[in-house]
Protein backbone atom coordinates (compact mmCIF):
# COMPACT_ATOMS: atom_id res chain seq x y z
CA UNK A 1 0.00 0.00 0.00
CA UNK A 2 1.25 3.47 -0.81
CA UNK A 3 -0.03 6.52 1.01
CA UNK A 4 0.84 9.97 -0.26
CA UNK A 5 -0.11 13.17 1.46
CA UNK A 6 1.02 16.69 2.03
CA UNK A 7 0.71 18.97 4.99
CA UNK A 8 1.78 22.43 5.92
CA UNK A 9 4.11 22.61 8.88
CA UNK A 10 2.37 25.85 9.83
CA UNK A 11 -0.88 23.91 10.44
CA UNK A 12 0.71 21.14 12.49
CA UNK A 13 1.32 21.83 16.18
CA UNK A 14 3.37 18.66 16.80
CA UNK A 15 4.99 17.19 13.68
CA UNK A 16 5.20 13.39 13.68
CA UNK A 17 7.26 11.14 11.45
CA UNK A 18 7.74 7.39 11.12
CA UNK A 19 11.01 5.64 10.38
CA UNK A 20 11.36 2.07 9.20
CA UNK A 21 14.23 0.58 11.18
CA UNK A 22 15.47 -1.35 8.12
CA UNK A 23 16.14 1.92 6.27
CA UNK A 24 19.76 2.67 5.52
CA UNK A 25 21.94 5.03 7.51
CA UNK A 26 21.52 7.73 4.84
CA UNK A 27 17.88 8.09 5.84
CA UNK A 28 18.92 8.84 9.43
CA UNK A 29 21.16 11.69 8.27
CA UNK A 30 18.28 13.10 6.21
CA UNK A 31 15.93 12.69 9.17
CA UNK A 32 18.38 14.41 11.54
CA UNK A 33 18.60 17.49 9.34
CA UNK A 34 14.82 17.54 8.89
CA UNK A 35 14.26 17.34 12.65
CA UNK A 36 16.73 20.15 13.37
CA UNK A 37 15.00 22.33 10.78
CA UNK A 38 11.55 21.59 12.21
CA UNK A 39 12.75 22.34 15.75
CA UNK A 40 13.57 25.86 14.60
CA UNK A 41 9.85 26.58 14.53
CA UNK A 42 8.28 23.90 16.74
CA UNK A 43 8.83 23.02 20.39
CA UNK A 44 8.94 19.28 19.77
CA UNK A 45 8.80 16.53 17.18
CA UNK A 46 7.55 12.98 17.70
CA UNK A 47 9.06 10.00 15.87
CA UNK A 48 8.10 6.37 15.76
CA UNK A 49 10.78 3.86 14.80
CA UNK A 50 9.54 0.41 13.77
CA UNK A 51 10.93 -2.85 12.46
CA UNK A 52 10.73 -6.63 12.32
CA UNK A 53 13.58 -7.31 14.72
CA UNK A 54 12.75 -6.31 18.33
CA UNK A 55 16.18 -4.68 18.71
CA UNK A 56 15.92 -2.59 15.52
CA UNK A 57 13.96 0.42 16.85
CA UNK A 58 16.32 0.90 19.80
CA UNK A 59 19.44 0.55 17.64
CA UNK A 60 18.14 3.07 15.12
CA UNK A 61 17.22 5.51 17.90
CA UNK A 62 20.74 5.21 19.33
CA UNK A 63 22.27 5.84 15.88
CA UNK A 64 19.90 8.76 15.32
CA UNK A 65 20.88 10.33 18.66
CA UNK A 66 24.56 9.93 17.78
CA UNK A 67 24.09 11.66 14.43
CA UNK A 68 21.92 14.45 15.86
CA UNK A 69 24.33 14.96 18.77
CA UNK A 70 27.24 15.49 16.39
CA UNK A 71 25.69 18.76 15.21
CA UNK A 72 27.18 21.72 17.07
CA UNK A 73 23.87 23.60 17.04
CA UNK A 74 21.96 20.58 18.41
CA UNK A 75 23.46 20.93 21.88
CA UNK A 76 20.13 21.78 23.46
CA UNK A 77 18.14 18.75 22.30
CA UNK A 78 16.39 16.51 24.83
CA UNK A 79 14.93 13.06 24.24
CA UNK A 80 11.98 11.40 25.92
CA UNK A 81 11.00 7.82 25.17
CA UNK A 82 7.32 7.33 24.59
CA UNK A 83 5.37 4.11 24.26
CA UNK A 84 6.81 1.11 22.52
CA UNK A 85 5.81 -2.47 21.97
CA UNK A 86 4.65 -4.96 19.42
CA UNK A 87 1.81 -4.62 16.93
CA UNK A 88 -0.73 -7.38 17.75
CA UNK A 89 -0.83 -10.30 15.31
CA UNK A 90 2.40 -9.23 13.61
CA UNK A 91 6.14 -9.30 14.13
CA UNK A 92 6.49 -5.49 14.03
CA UNK A 93 7.97 -3.77 17.07
CA UNK A 94 8.00 -0.02 17.56
CA UNK A 95 9.23 2.75 19.83
CA UNK A 96 8.03 6.36 20.03
CA UNK A 97 10.46 9.14 20.93
CA UNK A 98 9.87 12.84 21.56
CA UNK A 99 12.63 15.29 20.66
CA UNK A 100 12.58 18.77 22.17
CA UNK A 101 14.78 21.77 21.68
CA UNK A 102 15.91 22.98 25.09
CA UNK A 103 15.89 26.76 25.06
CA UNK A 104 18.29 28.37 27.49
Amino acid sequence: MRVEYTFELSTCEVPRFSVEAEEGIGKLFTLATLILNVLESRAKVELVFYGLNPEDPGRKIDAFKEILGSCVSAGGVAYELGNGGRVPASSITFQWIVIRRERG
